[in-house]
Order: C-alpha cells, then sequence, then structure tokens
C-alpha cells in the first residue's frame, strides 16, 4: 500500500475544500454576518491539506490504492467540512456536526436540526454547498487532484468512486470525459437556478435550492422545504430537475453528439422513467381519497416520487400521513435509487435490471438445462464477472441496512423510524418515515446512532467497497 501518495491525495483534496469555503465566507459578509466560523475553519483545514500534501511520494498507485484513497478522501473531506459548523454555535455537539457535514458532501440529506432557519445565511450556504460538491464528487477529484498520477493510474481512482455496476468513460481520455460531465452538471445547475427565478423565488433560495437539486441532496433553507414556497410552478420545475438529475449525466453527452437512438436503447433509463411514470400514477390513485382532486394528487405525487426516487429528499407534503401502501412504495423506490452515474444515491436501477435479468436466465436454466442464455444490458452481453459483482454489491447492502439497524435499535426508537432512517441513510436520501420523515430530524438518537448512519452515508455514496477496504486487514499491508 503506497500510504505517502494516498495522503498527499488528502492533502490536495483537503486544500480544495479550504478553498471552497471563501464562497460561504464571502455570503456572510454580504449579509453582514459574523464570518468567524470560516475565518477559524479555513486556515485548520488548509494547513492539514498543506501538510500532507507536501509528503513525497512516489506514483505506485493501482486499484487497491485507488479503493483506499476514495474513502479516505470522502471521510477527511467530511470531518473538515464539520469544522465551520462546530465554530457557529448552532450545533449542541461534535458529533452533530460530523453528522451534517457527512450528510452534506454524501449528498443524503438527513439532518440533527429542529429549527433550520435560525441558522445564518452563510452556515446554510455551505450547508447546501456541499451537496452540490458531493455530486461532483468523481469529477473534482479527476480534475484537481488526480492529474499528477497520469491517465491509466487516476482511473483506478474513479473506479472506485464511480456509481452502478458498469462505468465507462465517454471519451479516451479519462480527463477529458470529467471536463466533459463538469460542464453537463453546471449548466443543467445553471439552467434550474434560472428558471427557479423566472418562477419568483428570490436568488439566495434558487442557488441553494438548484445545489441540493443538482446534488440530489435535499438540504433547504425552510423548515417546510419546497411546501414552504406554495408554489406549483417552482413545484414542478424542481421535480423535473430532480429527474434529470437522476440520470446517467453521460446520456446529456450523447444527446448533445445526436446519438438519440444510443440514448432510447439505453435500458437503465427506459425501467427508470417507467418506474417514475408507473409509480406516480400509482400514489396519485392510492391518496387521491385525501386530496380529492386528481390533479392536486398528480402534482404531490409526481413531487414525491422524484425527490425519493432520485434520494433528494425534498418535500412539498408529509407523506408520512399517506396511506401506508403509498409510503411503502416510497421505500422501494428509495432502496432502488437513481441511474449509474449519476448524483443520485440507491443501489441503482442498473443494478435491478441485471438482477431481474439474471433471475430469468436462472428460471430458463431449470426449465432448460442445456440452454444457454446470455444476460444483456442495452443490447450487450454482460459477463459473468459483473453480475456476480452486482450480486455481491446487493448482498452487502442489505446484509449492512441490517446490521446497522440492529445496532441504532439500541437508542429504543421505533422499529420504522430506525429501518427506514437506515435505509435513508445507506442509500443517501434523507428521510425516512415516522420520526425521521420529510418533516422530523434524527436528533433524537445518540452520538453512537448518529455516528453509524454517518458511517451509512459514506458507505452508501462510496457504493461500500472502498469504505469495507479500509477495514480490510490486507489493505494495510505493504506488500
Amino acid at each position: 500500500m503506497n500510504f505517502r501518495l494516498v495522503f498527499k491525495l488528502c492533502g490536495r483534496l483537503l486544500l480544495v475544500e479550504a478553498a471552497l469555503m471563501l464562497l460561504p465566507l464571502i455570503t456572510a459578509l454580504v449579509y453582514g454576518e459574523d464570518p468567524s466560523p470560516f475565518l477559524k475553519s479555513i486556515p485548520i483545514v488548509a494547513a492539514v491539506g498543506l501538510v500532507l500534501s507536501l509528503i513525497p511520494a512516489d506514483r505506485h498507485f493501482f486499484v487497491r490504492e485507488g479503493f483506499f484513497a476514495a474513502g479516505m478522501l470522502w471521510i477527511l473531506m467530511g470531518l473538515g467540512g464539520a469544522l465551520p459548523f462546530w465554530f457557529c454555535g448552532q450545533f449542541p455537539t461534535v458529533m452533530d456536526c460530523v453528522f451534517e457535514s457527512f450528510s452534506g458532501f454524501t449528498t443524503t440529506g438527513a439532518t440533527i436540526l429542529t429549527n433550520i432557519e435560525a441558522l445564518p445565511k452563510g452556515i446554510l450556504f455551505w450547508r447546501s454547498f456541499t451537496h452540490w460538491v458531493g455530486g461532483i464528487g468523481v469529477l473534482s477529484l479527476s480534475l484537481i487532484v488526480l492529474p499528477s498520477l497520469g491517465g491509466a493510474r487516476s482511473q483506478f481512482l474513479t473506479q472506485a468512486e464511480s456509481t452502478g455496476p458498469i462505468a465507462s468513460k465517454l471519451v479516451p481520455r479519462q480527463s477529458s470525459s470529467s471536463v466533459i460531465l463538469y460542464v453537463i452538471y453546471i449548466t443543467l445547475t445553471l439552467a434550474e437556478i434560472a428558471l427557479l427565478l423566472l418562477a419568483g423565488m428570490p436568488l439566495y433560495d434558487a442557488v441553494l435550492t438548484a445545489f441540493s437539486s443538482a446534488g440530489t441532496g435535499g438540504f433547504s433553507n425552510m423548515n417546510l422545504s419546497i411546501a414552504a414556497y406554495q408554489d406549483p410552478a417552482c413545484e414542478m420545475i424542481i421535480a423535473v430537475f430532480l429527474v434529470l438529475f437522476s440520470l446517467n449525466l453521460g446520456l446529456f453527452f450523447l444527446m448533445v453528439c445526436r446519438r438519440f437512438k444510443e440514448v432510447w436503447r439505453n435500458d437503465e433509463l427506459r425501467f427508470f422513467l417507467g418506474a417514475v411514470a408507473l409509480s406516480t400514477v400509482i400514489i396519485a390513485v392510492n391518496i387521491l381519497p385525501m386530496y380529492r382532486d386528481l390533479g392536486t394528487a398528480l402534482r404531490y405525487s409526481f413531487f414525491q416520487v422524484a425527490s425519493i426516487i432520485s434520494s433528494t429528499g425534498f418535500a412539498t407534503a408529509d407523506y408520512t400521513h399517506w396511506p401506508l401502501f403509498s409510503q411503502t412504495l416510497l421505500v422501494l423506490l428509495m432502496i432502488c435509487g437513481a441511474c449509474s452515474c449519476s448524483t443520485g444515491g440507491g443501489i441503482k436501477w442498473a443494478r435491478v435490471v441485471l438482477l431481474l435479468r439474471n433471475i430469468r436466465r436462472e428460471i430458463h436454466r431449470i426449465i432448460h438445462p442445456r440452454s444457454v442464455m446470455v444476460v444483456r444490458l442495452d443490447g450487450k452481453a454482460v459477463s459473468d464477472e459483473t453480475i456476480r459483482s452486482t450480486l455481491v454489491f446487493l448482498s452487502s447492502y442489505f446484509l449492512l441496512a441490517f446490521l446497522s439497524t440492529l445496532l441504532v435499535s439500541l437508542d429504543d426508537q421505533s422499529f420504522t423510524a430506525s429501518f427506514t432512517g437506515v435505509l435513508a441513510c445507506l442509500s443517501n436520501t434523507g428521510p425516512g418515515l415516522e420520526a425521521v420523515g420529510p418533516y422530523g430530524s434524527f436528533q433524537p438518537f445518540s452520538s453512537f446512532s448518529k455516528l453509524v448512519f454517518s458511517l451509512c452515508m459514506v458507505l452508501g455514496r462510496l457504493e461500500i467497497l472502498p469504505i469495507l477496504v479500509l477495514f480490510s486487514r490486507s489493505a494495510w499491508k505493504k506488500t
């Protein structure tokens, strides 16, 4: 294990994080607030980053280093991002600050806050900005941290942080692919800000909402989330962008290149859009007796489906009061999540498709033992290695979900709140049901449970394996 290079990379990313804190610092100054939380945090993060980045190291960097570095990068970035929360004096404990920071960078959106609007605007800006930075994760690493590794070696780290069962580059050079995705990400963010402004949302609110939408995080600067605006136009704009940010960002590149047939042949895209449409209609019919108007029911249903399936967690209604069937369907959408190579969480629809088709193949094998049936995705044969890794991921996901729920149950909260809270963190969605619903918080849980939730967030964001590598004894060996 090349520890020197891993810590050198961590140092460079901490320097980037210190630079990013300048934006909320400027925001605090513009609104005439106390800038000390950022004036104290920036030197600390920068100093640690500088010390680590000056460590001499060679370029011996392979898959093991990539997975190890990905885990360390996100943990250190989350710890550094907790400093402004601690110095602002609005958070009761250090663990609460760490929880909020990890929730931000992992684009989870779970919170321990009960009165969000009481926080300074600079802190709220940093809180939502962590979503935007976390959502762009792999891209920022490729552009800022990886050039010194060289193209071939940089792919090991992007492989460790990529989401979905199959990762591919848009163009031959990894750095060029990152630039393309970076431009797409920024363009979509600016487009949402512009449309929200046209719909009448204040500039500050529009920027923070777009940050949270782009990262599919869900932090809002309002206690009632998006419901506070009571504006159907803003709700539909946000919902549409939540769906867009849930898609594989590479599909936008194909559309720019006018390769529309390739876009439509994408199995994951068709399954995802079908799930959104079908779930919206089913839930709307189920909640129709509550609202007594089909248009209103469809409006609330579409927004909540888009919010949950994208793993964002915005809310326009308290769905914990909806019928149990609708709540259960939303939990299933939470688990499935968004598409591969998007900013969304969950197990990803590509894995769902592979799982269903592998089940179909096994049934076919039982009926026709001598036949050969190939599992295909987007018209291409999927290797048994990819299917194996998919099954390993799914097994790890549910095993960790049950184990984490067991640990969190020590707090004697309800099973529904504990279990859906774990699923919400592991899927990077944020709100669950009951006490951790869209208008609740994770504050009632103990510091130990918040630590478990925080680890679940990072595990979900990095799709489990990079963090498990950190706890593997063989990963720490020098040979």
